[in-house]
C-alpha cells in the first residue's frame, strides 16, 4: 500500500492540502493516509452529495485544488450532482473514488458498481490505478498519474478530475503510516497567453471602426485588480460594460447594472438604438434571459469572445472571434492605446448611462412604496444591510433573479457566488457552508425554502463555522413556477410544480444549535436585521415567511412599471 500512501505526500507537494472525506471501508487506506499526514486538512462529511458541494465551497475563492475521498459503489455517484457543477463552474477538485478489484465487478459482491468513468464527460480526465503489486513500474505509474491529475486540474479552464482506486484486501494495518519523502512529481508550468504585435494592431483597428462596443462580464471572480482595468475602459472609451451580479464587476465606476429592467421595455424604438455594432464577451453564464433574447434577435455584426483556451460557448449566437488571452490582460492592452477618446462611442454610452440612471430611480422608488410583505422587498432590504468586504452566495431560481434586479451597493465591496454551473439548487447550502470553513469573513446566503431543506445535511457534520449567515425565504413551494407564465397557468401549479411544503427552519436551528431569527412581517425584520448581520455570536439563519401569491402580485407590478419606462 505504500504508493497509495504515498498519494497525501504527492497532494502536500502539489499544494492540495484540503482534502473531503466521506466515511467508508474500502476506501480506508486513502482516508488513513490523508488522515495521518501532519500537512493536510481533513474533514468528514457523511453524505457524499453534501461533501462534494461543500468542496467547492472550499475551493471557490482559493482555486486550489481540493480532493475528495469516498468508499466503493453508490457512494461514488452521490458525487455527480456537484461534478457536473464544478466541471461547468470551472473548480478544481482531485475526486478520488475506491473502487473493488476489477475481477469482482459484476459478480454481485457489495457495493460494486462500474466505476470506471462513472462521470463520463463532466470530468477533464477520468484515470483508473494499477491494483498496487510493489513492482517499481506499478510504483511509477501511480505517482506520475497524481501529478498528472492535479495538474489537468489546475490547467485552464479549470476543473474536476477523477482517479478510481480498486483496492485490494487487507484494508487496514497495524503500524503506523510512513510518507516518502522522494515521491516522483511532475510540476508543469502556467501557460501565459499573448498575442504577436500584428494580430493586436488589427484587432485595435477594428475596435476604433465599432461606434457602438458593448461588453458583458459573465460569472467570475471578484478582482480588485480588474475592476480598476475595467474602469479606465470605460473612462478611456466611452465603452459599455454590463455585467450580472455574478459578474462581480458592479463596483466599477459606469458598469451598467439594470440591465435586465433596462431590456425589459417595450419602445421598440429605444431598443433598436441599444444595439450594439461590436459584442465583447467574456467570463461564464449570465443570469439576465433579457439580456441573451436581446442579442440572439439583434445579431450584432461582430462579437468577440476573449477566453485563455478551453471550449467557447455561442451563448448569443453571434461568436466570430475567439481572443486566447486573460480577459485582464486584454484590457490592460487595450487601455495602453494611444487613442485618448472616441467621440463616436458617446451617443451610445451615453443613451445606456441615461437609461441606467432612470431605471436606478425607477427601481429605487418602487421599494419606496407601502408594498405588502414580500420576499423582493426583503431581498433588497438584506442588500442593503450587507457589511462591507463580506461574501454573498445566492441560490437558484429567485434568489439569484431578484439580486441581479436589485445590483448590489456599488460603494460596498462584496464578493458573489452563485451555482450558475449546471444553476441546480442542490447542493447549495453546502457550497456555503464550504466557503465559510475557508474564510473569516461573513458569509450570507439567500436562499428559498426548497432548496435549503434539500441540502439540510450540509449541517450532518462537527465544523460548525460561526460566520455563515442563512436567510431562508420560506413561501412553502416553488414559488417561481408562479413567476413563469408556462406553469403558472396550470391547474397542476400547486400539487406538480410548487411541491408545497409546510416545514419552518426553526427545528432544523435547534437541531444543530444555530441562532434563530423568523419574521414574516416588515417590523420583525427591522428589529432582527440588525442583530443577524452582525458579526458577534454564532452562525444563524433569518427565516422570512411570505405569500406566493402576495410575492408573485409584487413581482408583476415591478415588472409592468420597467417594462412601460
Amino acid at each position: 500500500m505504500q504508493s497509495i500512501y504515498n498519494i497525501a505526500e504527492i497532494c502536500v507537494q502539489k499544494e492540495v492540502t484540503d482534502v473531503v472525506i466521506s466515511p467508508g471501508s474500502r476506501s480506508a487506506p486513502l482516508t488513513l493516509a490523508f488522515a495521518q499526514h501532519p500537512l493536510i486538512k481533513t474533514r468528514v462529511i457523511s453524505d457524499e452529495r453534501s461533501a462534494a458541494f461543500i468542496a467547492i465551497g472550499l475551493t471557490q475563492k482559493s482555486k486550489k485544488t481540493t480532493a475528495l475521498v469516498c468508499t466503493s459503489g453508490s457512494a461514488a455517484y452521490n458525487y455527480a450532482p456537484a461534478i457536473a457543477e464544478a466541471y461547468y463552474q470551472q473548480i478544481p477538485l482531485l475526486v478520488l473514488t475506491a473502487d473493488r478489484p476489477p475481477e469482482w465487478i459484476d459478480q454481485l459482491d457489495g457495493q460494486t458498481i462500474k466505476q470506471n468513468e462513472i462521470f463520463g464527460k463532466h470530468v477533464k480526465k477520468s484515470f483508473t490505478l494499477p491494483m498496487e503489486d510493489g513492482y517499481e513500474d506499478t510504483r511509477w505509474f501511480i505517482e506520475r498519474t497524481i501529478s498528472e491529475a492535479i495538474n489537468l486540474s489546475q490547467e485552464k479552464p479549470y476543473g474536476p478530475v477523477h482517479i478510481n482506486v480498486p483496492l485490494r484486501e487487507p484494508l487496514y494495518q497495524d503500524a503506523p503510516i510512513t510518507f516518502e519523502k522522494n515521491v516522483k512529481i511532475i510540476h508543469k508550468i502556467d501557460k501565459y497567453y499573448e498575442l504577436p504585435l500584428s494580430i493586436w494592431d488589427g484587432l485595435f483597428d477594428e475596435f476604433n471602426s465599432f461606434n457602438k462596443v458593448l461588453i458583458i462580464a459573465g460569472q467570475g471572480d471578484y478582482s480588485q485588480e480588474f475592476i480598476e482595468t475595467i474602469q479606465t475602459t470605460i473612462e478611456k472609451y466611452k465603452v459599455v460594460v454590463i455585467s450580472d451580479v455574478i459578474g462581480n464587476l458592479q463596483f466599477a465606476e459606469g458598469v451598467v447594472r439594470f440591465h435586465d429592467s433596462i431590456l425589459h421595455l417595450k419602445d421598440e424604438y429605444i431598443k433598436n438604438l441599444l444595439e450594439p455594432d461590436l459584442l465583447i464577451s467574456f467570463g461564464k453564464s449570465i443570469i439576465s434571459k433579457n439580456l441573451k433574447i436581446f442579442l440572439r434577435k439583434v445579431k450584432p455584426s461582430m462579437h468577440w469572445h476573449i477566453q485563455e483556451t478551453g471550449p467557447v460557448a455561442d451563448t448569443y449566437q453571434t461568436l466570430k472571434r475567439i481572443i486566447p488571452v486573460n480577459p485582464n490582460y486584454f484590457f490592460n492592452k487595450l487601455n495602453e492605446d494611444k487613442i485618448i477618446n472616441h467621440p463616436t462611442h458617446f451617443p451610445y454610452f451615453d443613451l445606456w448611462k441615461e437609461l441606467e440612471s432612470d431605471y436606478r430611480t425607477t427601481i429605487h422608488s418602487f421599494f419606496q412604496q407601502d408594498l405588502a410583505f414580500n420576499e423582493f422587498s426583503v431581498c433588497k432590504q438584506i442588500i442593503d444591510h450587507l457589511p462591507n468586504d463580506s461574501i454573498l452566495h445566492l441560490s437558484n431560481s429567485m434568489p439569484v433573479r431578484y439580486a441581479n434586479l436589485i445590483a448590489l451597493p456599488s460603494e460596498k465591496n462584496i464578493e458573489v457566488y452563485c451555482n450558475r454551473g449546471t444553476s441546480g439548487i442542490d447542493g447549495v447550502m453546502s457550497t456555503a457552508y464550504g466557503a465559510a470553513l475557508n474564510t473569516n469573513k461573513l458569509v450570507f446566503l439567500v436562499i428559498g425554502d426548497i432548496a435549503f431543506f434539500y441540502d439540510r445535511n450540509a449541517f450532518w457534520n462537527n465544523y460548525m463555522p460561526s460566520n455563515l449567515r442563512i436567510i431562508v425565504l420560506n413561501n412553502h413551494g416553488g414559488g417561481i413556477f408562479r413567476m413563469i407564465d408556462g406553469p403558472s397557468k396550470q391547474v397542476e401549479l400547486e400539487e406538480f410544480f410548487e411541491t408545497k411544503q409546510t416545514l419552518k427552519a426553526a427545528a432544523l436551528a435547534h437541531e444543530f444549535d444555530l441562532e434563530y431569527y423568523f419574521a414574516d412581517n416588515y417590523n420583525f425584520l427591522k428589529t432582527f436585521l440588525p442583530i443577524f448581520v452582525a458579526e458577534k455570536g454564532q452562525s444563524k439563519i433569518l427565516e422570512i415567511e411570505t405569500s406566493t401569491i402576495i410575492n408573485r402580485e409584487v413581482y408583476y407590478q415591478f415588472k409592468n412599471l420597467t417594462s412601460k419606462k
